[in-house]
C-alpha cells in the first residue's frame, strides 16, 4: 500500500501516507510506560492502554485473522494510483520523497565505508504499494530493489510501472522480485539486503507481529545493513483507525517496541513540508548492533556518491 490513517475521514493506506490529526487527543502526557498510555479510535472511543484495544480487536485467532483480512480488503478497494495510495494526498509525494532522500543520503554516507561506492546495493521496499517509493527513490540508489505488498492489484501496477514503463530501469538499477505477501508472514532471504525500507505500513501489525517481523527481518540484512522505518506519529498513546485496521503509535510507543525487537536507534528525523492537518511523520534508522561511525576522509561530493541515477 502506501499511505494510511486519516482519521477524519479514514482514507489512507497499508503502505504509504500520513494520517490526519485526531482531535480527541489531549496534549497532556502522563509519565508512564508507553504500553500503559491511553488511546482512542476513529469513533472517539477511549482505551485505557494498548492491551485493552488489542484484546478487543485481535484477542483470539479468529479476531486476529479478521483484523488482517479487513486491512487488506480496505486497500483492495483503493485505486492503484499515487493519489489512491496516498489517501487523496497525492500532492505530498514530492515532499515525502525529498525528505526520505535526504535521510537516506546521510545514512549511506555515514554507515558505509566510502558511501558504499563499490558495494552492490540491494533494498527491500515493504508495503510497496504501486512502487511509488521504489520508482522515485530507491531504484536510483540501489542496484536491486525487491517489493513486498499484500494487495495484488497494487503489486501488478508496481510491476508495470517499474519493469514495463520505467525508462530509468537498467541492468544496474532494477526492480528484481515482487512478493505478494503480508508483513506478518514474510521472512527474507538470509543476508540479502543493505536496507529494509518500511514506510506507512507497520501500523497494520499488532504489537506482537511488529516485534516478530523485525526479529525475522534481521536475518535478511547484510553485515552493516539497517532498517528505515517511516511512520505517522500520534501525539500521545495511540490512535486506532477502525476502517482500514491500522494503529498510529506515539514516538515513545515506537521506541518501546524497538527495544523489544533488540534494535538500536541510530538516527531519526522529522518529515517536513506535509499539510498541517496530517499526523506528524518521523523517520527512524535502526541497526541490529550498536553502530560504529565510519571515519570520513572523502569530500562532500564523494559522500553523495550513492545517488547514481539522476
Amino acid at each position: 500500500m502506501d499511505l494510511y490513517i486519516p482519521i477524519f475521514p479514514s482514507t489512507v493506506h497499508f503502505s504509504s501516507i500520513p494520517t490526519r490529526v485526531n482531535r480527541h487527543q489531549t496534549a497532556v502526557a502522563a509519565v508512564q510506560s508507553p504500553m500503559e498510555a491511553a488511546g482512542t479510535d476513529s469513533d472517539g472511543r477511549e482505551f485505557k492502554n494498548p492491551n485493552e484495544m488489542w484484546s478487543e480487536h485481535t484477542g483470539d485467532n479468529n479476531k486476529k485473522t479478521q483484523w488482517y483480512r479487513d486491512g487488506v480488503a480496505y486497500w483492495e478497494g483503493v485505486e492503484a494510483s499515487v493519489d489512491g495510495v496516498l489517501g487523496g494526498y497525492g500532492h505530498v509525494n514530492d515532499a515525502d520523497v525529498k525528505g526520505s532522500e535526504g535521510f537516506l543520503q546521510t545514512l549511506l554516507a555515514e554507515l558505509f565505508v566510502d558511501g558504499g561506492i563499490d558495494r552492490h546495493f540491494v533494498a527491500l521496499d515493504c508495503g510497496s504499494g504501486i512502487g511509488r517509493i521504489t520508482k522515485n527513490l530507491l531504484i536510483r540508489y540501489f542496484n536491486e530493489v525487491d517489493l513486498l505488498e499484500p494487495v495484488s492489484h497494487f503489486l501488478d501496477a508496481a510491476r508495470e510501472n517499474l519493469v514495463q514503463e520505467n525508462p530509468m530501469a537498467s541492468d544496474k538499477h532494477k526492480a528484481t522480485n515482487f512478493y505478494c505477501v503480508p508483513l506478518q508472514e514474510f521472512t527474507p532471504d538470509v543476508g540479502r539486503y543493505d536496507v529494509i525500507w518500511i514506510q506507512w505500513c507497520i501500523g497494520h501489525l499488532t504489537d506482537d507481529d511488529f516485534v516478530s517481523f523485525f526479529k525475522r527481518a534481521k536475518i535478511g540484512l547484510k553485515p552493516g545493513g539497517f532498517f528505515v522505518l517511516k511512520e505517522n506519529l500520534a501525539r500521545n498513546g495511540f490512535v486506532l483507525d477502525k476502517e482500514d485496521r491500522s494503529i498510529t503509535r506515539s514516538d515513545s510507543y515506537f521506541k518501546e517496541l524497538f527495544s523489544r525487537c533488540g534494535l538500536h536507534l541510530y538516527k531519526s528525523r522529522e518529515q517536513k513540508g506535509l499539510p498541517r492537518e496530517l499526523f506528524a511523520v518521523k523517520m527512524y534508522a535502526l541497526t541490529t548492533d550498536i553502530p560504529k561511525r565510519v571515519s570520513k576522509t572523502r569530500s562532500k561530493v564523494q559522500a553523495s556518491r550513492p545517488g547514481i541515477i539522476k
